[in-house]
């Protein structure tokens, strides 16, 4: 293991980016055909000169972490629902590739080509349509950013039902397609169960129109939920309405030092007894990760000593007096359980967004110093670290690597990031399908909240039974005959 302040002099990203097929070179392209002048042309024709890009494609092409990037040469953003339906219904026909792409903030390699495929941005489907004040209810499009839905509906006394760190740049049409989980799942639950209605285009440009403002409809098959965590490979998302809960008016947090992982569960245990209905967040990071926040990003620990580890607690509720109360004596029980040997509550908004800004600000700390090995998995909370010291364990010869664990305990969510100075096939080797099997072994599942893309589809069997991925290909043949949409992402390829 190497201090984090040594990894600042780590090798440049930019020679971190791998192309898709280099990274698993035992990957060929499909039999698909390649796009024409002509093609170019029908589809300038569909959505306007200015829905066309042919030049400066990086961004689409090349995902957030830096590693994992494809050769599109054309992108597509159609500005309305009846465009992206004339664009796949000619893809569809000319058996041309497509990958849709929202606000391109995914960590498994989902949104982006792998090869030559079409992008199909929905960066100009950004409209809010509706926002009913009285039932709580948000009609949109799937272009729309978290951060801008999420201020929009708070001008109306609601809020989203999803918070990650991507806010600002992420789609809730990604959000949707990948069912991204994020901070306060132990609140609000899954955003699938906020989902009222949706419409969404197939791959043959046939629209269903599933949009409904009712909480209740029990007509029938919820087809709406088999595209929520499809990736794009059954269709395209292009409209939602969601189910907004109130905005709270009293919220709260707390920072606690722990000796050991066994005290970090303790003291969530402790709080969740204590705080009831108004947790709505409950989150864990060890050392390094507090470390790399402080020394590359510059922000400080508002506690005076460093400690194996942290765990912070936010609550969300209607009463301030109530909720500080609850918080206070929830803060009194962790101390005289000897679970925390330190602590502090957040005296101000200003310093309650400081301290969720140091866990949120983990994954571009990271991401700063060197090649990410990212993984997303749920596992029992007894066993969640433990994953973490057995990857150490096994990376303790690879020079320069090291190892962080964080995440979401009100979930199960571990964040387990392994860095190396660059790319290194040695590396993954040592890391993959070990990690896979640790999480069968202990029964959790390989992806808690990114999704499978390009990087996990091979090993879906660690946490899917055959007959259950023969019943997915089962429904992709079904929705996507031509297999155009999204190929090589979230179906193991390999077979």
């Amino acid at each position: 293991m190497i201090p984090v302040r040594q990894c600042l002099k780590l090798t440049p990203l930019c020679s971190q980016i791998r192309h898709g097929s280099r990274m698993f070179p035992q990957l060929k392209r499909g039999s698909f055909n390649r796009i024409t002048d002509e093609d170019v042309n029908l589809f300038a024709g569909i959505v306007g000169q200015n829905g066309i890009k042919t030049e400066e494609l990086d961004h689409y092409n090349t995902d957030w972490l830096n590693t994992v990037s494809g050769f599109t040469e054309l992108v597509v953003s159609p500005k309305s629902v009846e465009e992206v339906a004339a664009v796949l219904r000619h893809c569809n026909g000319r058996r041309l590739a497509v990958v849709p792409q929202g606000g391109n903030t995914g960590l498994v390699g989902g949104s982006n080509p792998v090869f030559d495929e079409i992008v199909l941005s929905l960066e100009r489907l950004n409209n809010i349509s509706h926002i009913d004040p009285y039932a709580g209810i948000v009609e949109c499009e799937a272009g729309v950013i978290l951060q801008n839905l999420s201020d929009k509906v708070g001008e109306h006394g609601y809020t989203v039902p999803l918070d990650l760190g991507a806010r600002g740049s992420c789609f809730i049409g990604g959000n949707l397609a990948t069912h991204a989980g994020g901070l306060r799942v132990v609140r609000y639950g899954q955003l699938r169960g906020s989902v009222l209605g949706m419409r969404v285009v197939l791959p043959d440009g046939q629209i269903l129109d599933g949009r409904s403002n009712m909480r209740k409809d029990n007509t029938g098959y919820d087809i709406k939920q088999l595209f929520i965590g499809s990736e794009g490979t059954l269709g395209v998302i292009t409209d939602v309405s969601l189910l907004l809960p109130q905005t709270p008016v009293s919220v709260n947090m707390a920072l606690f030092g722990c000796d050991s992982f066994d005290d970090v569960i303790k003291c969530y245990r402790l709080s969740r007894q204590c705080l009831g209905e108004i947790v709505s967040a409950c989150e864990f990071m060890d050392s390094l990760c507090m470390t790399s926040v402080n020394d590359i990003l510059g922000l400080a620990s508002p506690l005076e000593d460093s400690h194996p580890f942290y765990y912070l607690v936010e609550t969300s509720g209607m009463n301030m007096d109530h909720d500080m109360e609850k918080l206070e004596t929830c803060i009194e029980k962790v101390f005289e359980s000897g679970c925390a040997t330190d602590g502090v509550m957040a005296t101000s908004k200003d310093q309650a967004r400081h301290m969720m800004s140091l866990r949120e600000n983990i994954a571009p700390a990271l991401k700063a110093v060197g090649f990410n090995y990212k993984y997303d998995v749920s596992l029992p909370i007894q066993h969640m670290y433990s994953l973490v010291e057995k990857i150490r364990n096994k990376m303790r010869k690879t020079e320069g690597a090291f190892s962080v664990g964080y995440g979401h305990l009100g979930d199960n969510n571990l964040h387990l990031n392994i860095i190396t100075p660059q790319y290194c096939t040695q590396a993954l080797s040592l890391i993959e399908p070990f990690v896979y099997e640790e999480v069968s072994r202990l029964k959790g599942s390989i992806s808690a909240e990114h999704g499978m893309g390009l990087k996990k589809a091979n090993y879906l069997r660690y946490s899917k039974d055959p007959s259950m991925i023969a019943m997915m290909r089962s429904l992709k043949d079904v929705f996507d005959p031509n297999g155009i949409m999204n190929p090589y992402k979230l179906l193991p390829w390999n077979d």
